[in-house]
């Protein structure tokens, strides 16, 4: 739990827009009358609806209730992390985004917590014994699949033509995905965290909240600063700056963070926008005889190496009617497999693109997904894989 302000239903809306900016590092204002917590309001959700046309002339003298979460989970500061993470998940990835409103046993209001903060708690719970540890792996899964689960389903509903192969190593793992539309538009990323397993999968939790905390709708077309924003706020919570680690056998030490590619595609799919950290981004037009390879940045996010002020550049590809668009974590093209026993690659990977042009994005992810198992064959699989591809 840490302290946090608050405001009273008798707050206007202008009130809360003055809070937020003296406190810019709040995800969430509590809103609390006699003591007790009536509310929750996202930062996010607060400031997008705030931006729309109108809305601060029709709002910023009502009422903040009229944009608070009516039931935000609430919990006193006796409870158990254990209990307070199975709390959090029959919530979905509410919880996780939004955090959480703490009170004492009597029900008033001391202070908020967060998801991140919780993923951290429980994390270090789960270290403890072996046992509790192997219990947490399916546990795990539940919490990375409903976190997921919005974006899967936003995929569906934006994308007409696309196929999501998601396959972790082990039964949670470290690669993971985004989708989140707006009214112009759907910003996507696909990441591939540090490691694999339960901590690849919590590694995948942080990086997805930090990454939506600072996704707010003025950034939504520049995926480079978003990328920016994320690598300073992981740098930050992990503690990894000064360069190289100044000693490499200490458990205390953390050089963890991700590559992604994130994507900004404009309603109607006539603009394109990427920015890639260590991942490319495969282009396959209608006309075109081979796929096109963007290479993205050469630092990852968030590692001890790359520096707290690192730039990624933007790439904008006009699209034309038909044009596939391709993600894929090096768990894919770093597999070992084959008579010869070396790496698929990206060479066999566009080959396949070109030679599955014509056919749906459903029967490209099967037919992708068998030919990568026959490749693989009797080698251990390496890494996640996830591959994303969609045809505008």
């Amino acid at each position: 739990m840490e302290e946090a302000p608050s405001v009273s239903p008798a707050h206007t809306s202008q009130d809360v827009l003055e809070m937020l900016s003296r406190h810019p590092h709040l995800a969430g204002l509590p809103v609390v009358e006699n003591g007790r917590p009536a509310g929750l309001i996202n930062r996010n959700l607060f400031m997008d609806e705030m931006a729309k046309p109108f809305r601060r002339d029709l709002f910023a003298r009502k009422s903040c209730i009229a944009f608070m979460d009516k039931a935000p989970l609430i919990v006193p500061e006796s409870l158990g992390v254990q209990e307070l993470s199975f709390l959090a998940l029959e919530q979905g990835g509410k919880t996780l985004k939004d955090g959480f409103i703490v009170t004492d046993d009597a029900g008033v209001y001391r202070g908020i917590g967060t998801g991140e903060a919780l993923m951290r708690a429980v994390s270090h719970l789960q270290a403890e014994k072996n046992r509790q540890v192997m219990e947490s792996i399916n546990y795990a899964g539940i919490i990375q699949k409903s976190f997921l689960k919005a974006s899967r389903e936003a995929l569906s509903e934006t994308l007409r033509d696309h196929f999501l192969l998601w396959e972790p190593r082990d039964h949670v793992g470290g690669d993971c995905y985004l989708c989140r539309p707006f009214e112009d538009g759907v910003f996507m990323a696909l990441m591939d965290c540090t490691g694999h397993g339960v901590p690849g999968a919590f590694m995948t939790l942080i990086m997805t909240a930090f990454l939506d905390h600072v996704l707010t709708a003025s950034l939504r077309r520049d995926p480079a600063q978003v990328l920016s924003l994320v690598n300073r706020k992981v740098k930050t919570a992990l503690g990894q700056q000064g360069g190289r680690l100044r000693q490499p056998d200490s458990s205390e030490q953390s050089d963890d963070g991700m590559d992604a590619a994130l994507l900004w595609l404009e309603r109607g799919g006539k603009k394109l926008v990427y920015a890639g950290a260590r991942m490319p981004l495969f282009l396959l037009g209608a006309g075109e005889a081979e796929p096109v390879m963007l290479e993205g940045g050469r630092l990852g996010v968030g590692y001890v190496d790359t520096p707290m002020d690192c730039v990624w550049a933007n790439q904008e590809v006009v699209v034309e009617a038909g044009m596939g668009i391709y993600l894929s974590t090096d768990g894919l093209t770093d597999q070992i497999g084959g008579p010869r026993q070396i790496a698929f690659g990206k060479k066999r990977f566009t080959a396949f693109l070109q030679a599955h042009r014509e056919f749906p994005m459903m029967i490209q992810q099967a037919r992708l997904k068998e030919a990568f198992q026959i490749y693989q064959g009797d080698q251990k699989r390496r890494d996640d894989v996830s591959v994303l591809g969609f045809r505008v």
